[in-house]
């Protein structure tokens, strides 16, 4: 006797949901575009300072993606699992050293770099308006 198809384990490729990929593509585009309009309305400099932001947003997203991934997976089922609060906050004291760098070298303006870095937050915005955008073209009018 076989086992019903509901009961089989999920891929870690279908954990991630669409609105997942998604949310990076639209992180990865916003980004562009914005490096692209900064590059020309503003300088050069002021482009490659948002692309540097992006970029480390990137590192940052997965970096921590990874780092909960092996926590999670280094804990037995049913204990809490256990984080080590300098690992943890070690990502974000390197992400500040690099800004840091930036910033006392002058290589690039500090505020594009950090307009990137929050590009995960633009891109969660834009998302959160497809969805709402989406929900109301899906609606059936009674």
């Amino acid at each position: 006797m076989s086992e019903p198809d509901d009961l089989r384990m999920p891929d870690a490729a279908e954990l991630i949901p669409n609105q997942h990929r998604r949310l990076l593509i639209l992180m990865a585009v916003l980004g562009a575009v914005a490096a692209i309009a900064g590059a020309i309305f503003s300088s050069i400099r002021f482009g490659a300072g948002i692309a540097v932001g992006v970029l480390l947003a990137f590192v940052s997203y997965f970096w921590l993606r990874y780092s909960l991934k092996k926590v999670f997976e280094s804990t037995p089922e049913g204990e809490r699992p256990r984080i080590s609060a300098l690992r943890y906050l070690g990502r974000y004291f390197a992400l500040g050293a690099v800004i840091a760098v930036i910033y006392v070298s002058d290589v690039l303006p500090i505020v594009p770099v950090i307009l990137g870095m929050a590009a995960f937050g633009f891109a969660v915005v834009a998302e959160g308006l497809i969805q709402i955008f989406l929900s109301f073209s899906n609606r059936k009018d009674i």
